[in-house]
């Protein structure tokens, strides 16, 4: 087979497909020039002057190597990964590396396995980086534990490139001893170990890389940026639903930081993927913005597959597989055509036709049977506080930031002296309800910047370890949305003056809808309509944003299962203060 394609590459045989006077992006020198491109059994053999038995008319056209999207969450798109890969394909984006962490912390090894099977043969290129922190930290009641024996085995699978985001870096930076051994077991499998540490800084940045730590994608500012990347770091630039960190880190797309730099999404919905775009909306947002597009696109494909390893992938040259995109304009970065393994895929992002995946039986039973909780009633949201509150004045609330999905600690005035909702100061009251266990553990807060006016809502996407996650105007509204999730066995929904008025099915997991993109992008969107008219800010995303509430390895204020959590100070505090 290799003598064929050495016969191609001299132009002694005909190629297979050639794309014929191409402006090809050349990720090595940065720059652009023209030539034919000549593809033999899925791999690129020859840039010149080539015939081939199909070709592809390219003139004016550019080509770029298949965009890859470095650090995703498939499970946060709320697709199976079937529906994803029709998603996305038409706007470029040929290969993902995927962090099952969400689907983990619900089911654990099953998890992992479903999104295995689920994504297997498709012709999106899914790569696995295995889930570091299920639960994210000991303060998170998760499906399951998963511990460095459970992923150790999965290292051998070609599709795992390594560890995923190394979130508890408080316990990994004191030396954990089960944290330590995920990073060793990754480094002698010769993977990567990612890392996940917001404002980290100085000497506990020097011991978070010091332990093995080779990337982070939570930098919201360039000083930030520039420390990590000066100590050894890789950059991921993150453009999501709710984390948006483009515009900050512009910084990064000029010589020579964008040598260690990447373009990753982290959490997006399909309204935005359908709407605006994948990768292809970061590289038009980085051009329009000043980039230079062939520096860009470098960062979108051969940078990260050369920070992951993945052999052969990630430039338009010989040798490499032929994942390209042919743009017909490249400031706008608009994709016309898309090239999987030498094959046309994509025309004039024409959605594609994909069988989905088999998954075992047992594991779709796992997957699609995750909750185990009690019926939850308005009482179970009253607050008595335990504490002396003699001398206490103020309680506790969790501020939105927004565009963020950082959160700030306020104080608020007691009223009566208790803690209570003020609907008209948009002080709400929130709750985390365990799903997973049955502990009927209950935590509740508080929470500003939101602004719901009337009713609830709640959710079973609420990072990381899914529980039951409700905010709203009155305990009874609670109640109601609450249970509706339990009872759907996962999903969005809204209650108003004492029923339910939308909800949103994610049955798989309490992540995963069964809808395509489309049809799920229309529910999403009608359930965010809905959020908004009941008073839901502007530049607050009503679901995703409410989803980071309780993770708790993102700064300041957190809510769990347990109560508020401060993460700067890695414990439980109390509401009164």
């Amino acid at each position: 087979m290799l003598n064929k394609e050495l016969l191609v590459a001299r132009g002694i045989e005909k190629a297979d497909l050639v794309l014929k006077g191409a402006n090809i992006i050349n990720v090595f020198t940065e720059t652009i020039e023209q030539a034919d491109v000549a593809i033999c059994d899925g791999f690129i053999v020859g840039i010149g002057e080539y015939e081939g038995q199909e070709e592809i008319d390219c003139y004016g056209k550019y080509i770029a190597p298949g965009f890859i999207d470095g650090h995703i969450h498939l499970e946060s798109s709320m697709l199976k990964p079937v529906e994803f890969a029709k998603a996305v394909l038409p706007h470029g984006t040929t290969a993902v590396v995927t962090d099952p962490h969400e689907i983990a912390n619900v089911s654990g090894m099953d998890g992992i396995e479903y999104m295995m099977e689920a994504s297997e043969g498709l012709p999106l290129d899914v790569y696995f980086v295995l889930p570091s922190c299920v639960p994210a930290t000991a303060y998170d009641e998760s499906g399951c534990i998963l511990k460095a024996q459970d992923l150790e085995p999965y290292f051998h699978n070609k599709k795992v490139l390594g560890l995923a985001e190394v979130m508890d870096y408080y316990e990994t930076i004191h030396g954990d001893y089960d944290i330590l051994q995920k990073i060793a077991d990754a480094k002698s499998h010769h993977k990567i170990v990612d890392g996940h540490a917001p404002g980290l800084k100085g000497k506990e940045v020097n011991a978070y890389i010091a332990a093995g730590v080779q990337s982070d994608h939570e930098c919201i500012n360039m000083k930030e940026a520039l420390e990590k990347l000066s100590l050894g770091q890789w950059i991921m630039i993150r453009e999501g639903t709710a984390a948006k960190n483009l515009d900050a880190l512009m910084g990064l797309f000029t010589p020579p930081y964008h040598q260690r730099a990447m373009l990753v999404s982290d959490d997006k919905h399909p309204y935005d993927i359908l709407t605006y775009g994948h990768i292809d909306d970061m590289l038009r947002q980085a051009i329009q913005k000043g980039a230079n597009p062939c520096i860009a696109i470098k960062m979108a494909t051969f940078n990260t597959a050369n920070y992951f390893g993945i052999k052969d992938t990630g430039a338009i040259a010989p040798g490499y597989k032929a994942d390209i995109v042919i743009l017909s304009n490249l400031e706008k970065v608009k994709v016309e055509k898309v090239i999987k393994n030498g094959k046309l895929i994509i025309k004039d992002q024409n959605q594609i036709e994909l069988m989905e995946p088999i998954v075992r039986k047992e594991i779709l039973d796992k997957v699609y049977h995750s909750f185990h909780c009690d019926e939850i009633v308005a009482e179970d949201f009253k607050i008595t506080p335990e504490e002396d509150v003699a001398g206490v004045n103020y309680y506790r609330a969790i501020n939105f930031v927004k565009g963020e999905i950082t959160t700030r600690s306020i104080k608020v005035p007691l009223i009566n002296g208790k803690p209570e909702i003020v609907v008209a100061d948009d002080i709400l009251k929130i709750a985390v309800i365990e799903r997973h266990h049955n502990t009927n553990h209950i935590g509740i807060g508080f929470v500003h910047g939101y602004g719901l006016k009337m009713g609830a809502i709640a959710s079973s996407v609420s990072h990381d370890s899914h529980n039951i996650i409700v905010i709203g105007t009155n305990d009874t509204d609670i109640a109601i949305a609450a249970n509706c999730i339990r009872d759907m066995q996962g999903g969005w929904a809204i209650a108003l003056e004492g029923k339910i008025i939308a909800n949103l099915p994610l049955s798989i997991g309490g992540l995963i809808s069964n809808l395509d993109a489309v049809t799920l992008s229309e529910n999403i969107s009608e359930m965010k309509g809905i959020a908004t008219s009941l008073g839901v800010e502007e530049g607050i995303d009503p679901f995703m944003n409410l989803a980071f509430i309780s993770l708790t390895v993102i700064p300041e204020l957190r809510l769990t299962t347990f109560g508020l959590f401060d993460v700067s100070q890695q414990q439980l505090v109390p509401i009164l203060i």
